[in-house]
């Protein structure tokens, strides 16, 4: 069996791909796996800058396998298995590692997105999409909630009256609305390869900076006024003077392309 999890890595970008095609990259054990460890070889290489995130084939993943669990509660158990080295579970770790590796993920859509997949889509920092990308809050359809991380991303996004209708209804998004509601970044020809386009521009920006910007998005909205301000404030104190910082200034002032060195 080949790797439901492809990673590849390029001039400071990394590439991943959930390659289950012929199933249209549906969602079982190893794909969860796959998930979690490609996100974890992420987050231990500092030399990555920046993340695409796509599925091989015609959908980026039309969401949980179910029938690859039945009649296996062990596999379900595991993921329900909460560890010491994140607040979430592995179901949940499958959309939220993209939050925990600290330099930027873009999601690149196409095709299904539905259910444990759209989750996975949303862990993400930008999601590119095809205009007839098909997005849904699925679960409701097999009489459940979605629980892949779903109230750390959905809920920053949209306001809660459409998560509301979205998760009640469980009704099909296309790409255009799914921008108009702000599931999406923006509607793409090829998703793919402005996704790309994006993340090696990222790349060619102080990693610090990059890193710093990301941690101070995704952590303040949940802080309160004073320590979300108070974390500005020790971000920025650690980036000024810095050597990527006066590399970047040095860079602008002699209008020339800046060489920035990767976090030790």
């Amino acid at each position: 069996m080949s790797e439901r999890v492809q990673l590849t890595i390029d001039n400071h970008v990394a590439t991943v791909r959930m390659s289950r095609p012929e199933k249209r990259n549906a969602l079982d054990a190893d794909m969860f796996d796959g998930l979690l460890r490609m996100g974890k070889r992420i987050i231990a290489d500092n030399s990555v800058r920046a993340v695409v995130l796509h599925g091989e084939g015609k959908a980026f993943s039309a969401g949980l396998d179910f029938a690859s669990f039945l009649g296996a509660p062990d596999l379900m158990q595991k993921l329900l298995a909460r560890g010491e080295e994140s607040p979430a579970n592995l179901a949940q770790r499958a959309g939220w590692i993209w939050q925990e590796v600290n330099v930027p993920v873009i999601a690149a859509v196409h095709g299904f997105a539905f259910g444990g997949a759209l989750q996975i889509a949303l862990g993400a920092d930008l999601r590119y999409v095809t205009a007839d990308a098909q997005f849904s809050v699925m679960e409701i359809k097999w009489g459940l909630i979605p629980d892949m991380s779903i109230t750390q991303t959905l809920l920053r996004l949209v306001p809660i009256d459409v998560a509301k209708e979205l998760t009640f209804t469980g009704r099909i998004v296309s790409g255009d609305e799914a921008v108009e509601l702000g599931l999406a970044t923006k509607v793409s020809d090829d998703p793919l390869a402005d996704a790309l386009e994006t993340a090696h521009l990222i790349a060619t920006k102080s990693p610090h900076a990059i890193r710093a910007g990301k941690t101070l998005l995704r952590d303040a909205p949940g802080m309160s006024r004073a320590d979300a301000l108070k974390l500005e404030t020790a971000l920025q104190v650690g980036l000024l003077g810095s050597p990527n910082q006066t590399e970047a200034v040095q860079a602008n002032m002699m209008k020339r392309t800046p060489s920035f060195k990767d976090p030790e």
